[in-house]
């Protein structure tokens, strides 16, 4: 048991691995989104994990970090998360409610020759309004309030976005939840089969649109082959 564990180790893809204090690791970065007031970051020991706590009150911000992954190679990304509690006010279906205590992002590269004249389009508009950080395509793994562990849906912002739902409700909130996500499957699955590259992987807690309080931590991000272990 022991040896497997470690050649899992080994083989993972480590992107997140934090220390239980002092500055925010590079190559994370705090990324503002829109006008919202940023949600608050640091490095911090929760339950004996080293991890980053996100504190959101009203406020939007992402923790993100660049990031080179080979999905042929290790298309399962793997982490752990915990809440304080899920935002009650939340709902996925409305911009109004577009909120969750945790979320984990991961934003895709498309090659232009795959993306239709109105895409291409549509995307030079929204960085124009929200930034270059704009990616072609994003999954959110979201931790929500009600709706079913594996529900997925197309953001309310925009359909260059897909939510999972990878946690629900209050039931395992106050202790850590370990997650797996099949980010290869789950990209095809949302664009159609469209070819997509990772380039950026984020955390945050999210309360701009319901004006709620949250807090979450988030710890041991990491890749691994498709029928690899976690290593956490």
């Amino acid at each position: 048991m022991m040896l497997a564990l470690l050649m899992a180790a080994q083989a993972s893809l480590w992107i997140g691995r934090f220390p239980a204090e002092g500055a925010l690791p590079a190559p994370w970065r705090v990324v503002e989104v829109g006008k919202a007031p940023p949600t608050r970051y640091r490095t911090i020991l929760v339950d004996g994990v080293a991890a980053i706590e996100a504190t959101a009150d009203a406020s939007m911000a992402l923790l993100a970090r660049p990031v080179t992954v080979d999905l042929a190679a290790t298309p399962v990304l793997c982490w752990r998360w915990r809440i304080d509690a899920p935002v009650a006010a939340a709902d996925m279906r409305r911009k109004s409610g577009d909120d969750y205590a945790a979320r984990v992002y991961v934003a895709f590269d498309i090659p232009d020759a795959s993306l239709g004249t109105g895409t291409r389009l549509k995307l030079r508009l929204a960085r124009g309004l929200f930034g270059a950080d704009l990616p072609d395509a994003a999954l959110n793994y979201v931790w929500d309030n009600r709706n079913a562990v594996g529900t997925a849906m197309r953001s309310a912002y925009t359909d260059r976005a897909r939510l999972i739902v990878a946690e629900s409700g209050a039931g395992t909130a106050g202790r850590w939840v370990s997650e797996r996500a099949d980010v290869a499957a789950d990209f095809a699955r949302a664009f159609g089969g469209v070819p997509g590259t990772p380039i950026q992987v984020a955390i945050a807690s999210d309360t701009d649109n319901t004006g709620a309080r949250a807090r979450a931590a988030f710890a041991d991000l990491h890749f691994v082959g498709a029928g690899q272990p976690c290593a956490s």
